[in-house]
């Protein structure tokens, strides 16, 4: 009886013990992670993110952004004047760079364009590969911004529509320069409906997308017409709608040997929309890219608005489509003759009709 009662006794304190250990909260082990723990505090309040201190996904983050501090300084590091690029903790810094690339760009664009120069783009293949004719002698500088024909910056966030957003840009831009107005037109309708192997928020191709608007006489509608909402919805094709449309002698080329070209676009016919490769766009503040950006690998579309050739180093100006805080005023530069970022891989040129 004694030994029964005995065991009850340890039975009871193990108990009791069990249940301490559940209420207890055990420290989160933050092994070496409080060198920039204070900054990292700093950084979830200047871009309003909230994780809790005692959470993995806390410690996850805090580890992301601790290997961010260590990236930045290494790309600081290959600095070669006050011009060249500089890097810093931005709104991506808590991110891998998998989830960057996964998230914020188009991991699947690269295998569109290679197919694409390759000639097999599409059975509906409207896209030349000639070279426009434009003249060769460049002024030292094109702006574009400063002619009235640049809608302002926007903010593709998780849907990824590159492609939609740089080429639709190009045709407002052209639209205003062609007919003298500048109008905002609906990214979405290209998201929602854009055929040809496109997949709205999922992926596409800036190529697949002026093909499938000339073979199927498709005018892109206004934005206030066809609103933004970051998510690929059922298609609502207004035939009442005349819309904007895009001539049948657009142009996707591969200029990687001829930046020169490139350049003449620019001067003497409007802005493009390029193919790059953007995965050291993660830490970007501002300064002219001209290193460490590799063209090997495209995941990102954007549009080239103009250049300067009288900086120290000469560079493109591109707008990107992840908001008015990105880079400069939603903008960066882009070194020219290199093809830095893949920049000159695939160049989209339009008129409108």
């Amino acid at each position: 009886m004694a030994l029964e009662w005995e065991w009850k006794k340890i039975f009871t304190v193990l108990g009791v013990l069990s249940l301490c250990f559940l209420i207890i909260p055990i420290p989160i082990e933050r092994n070496g992670m409080k060198e920039h723990e204070h900054e990292f505090k700093i950084f979830m309040k200047k871009f309003n993110k909230s994780y809790d201190t005692n959470s993995t996904e806390y410690i996850l983050r805090l580890s992301n952004f601790q290997e961010s501090i260590k990236k930045i300084k290494d790309l600081n590091g290959e600095r070669t004047s006050s011009a060249s690029a500089l890097f810093g903790v931005t709104s991506f810094s808590d991110l891998s760079e998998e989830e960057f690339l996964r998230d914020h760009l188009q991991p699947t664009l690269d295998a569109h364009v290679k197919k694409s120069h390759h000639g097999r783009h599409r059975d509906h293949n409207h896209h030349h590969h000639i070279k426009r004719q434009v003249p060769k002698n460049v002024p030292l500088k094109v702006d574009w911004r400063n002619k009235n024909v640049i809608t302002s910056v926007k903010n593709q966030k998780l849907c990824g529509a590159c492609w939609a957003f740089s080429t639709v840009e190009v045709m407002e831009s052209m639209q205003a320069i062609s007919h003298g107005k500048l109008e905002s037109l609906s990214v979405q309708e290209a998201i929602d409906c854009a055929g040809y192997g496109n997949l709205g928020c999922e992926g596409g191709d800036m190529c697949s997308l002026l093909d499938w608007m000339v073979t199927n006489n498709v005018g892109l509608q206004l934005e206030s017409q066809y609103p933004l909402h970051l998510k690929t919805e059922t298609c609502h094709l207004n035939k009442n709608v005349t819309g904007v449309h895009v001539a049948s002698n657009f142009t996707c080329e591969n200029l990687v040997d001829d930046e020169n070209h490139l350049l003449t676009l620019l001067a003497f016919h409007g802005p493009v929309a390029v193919a790059v490769n953007a995965v050291a766009w993660q830490y970007y503040l501002g300064g002219i890219i001209h290193f460490h950006c590799s063209g090997a690998v495209i995941n990102h579309a954007v549009q080239l608005v103009g250049y300067d050739l009288t900086a120290p180093v000469p560079y493109y100006i591109a707008r990107n489509s992840w908001g008015p805080e990105f880079g400069i005023s939603g903008y960066l530069y882009l070194a020219i003759g290199s093809n830095i970022c893949g920049v000159a891989t695939e160049v989209v040129s339009l008129d409108i009709l």
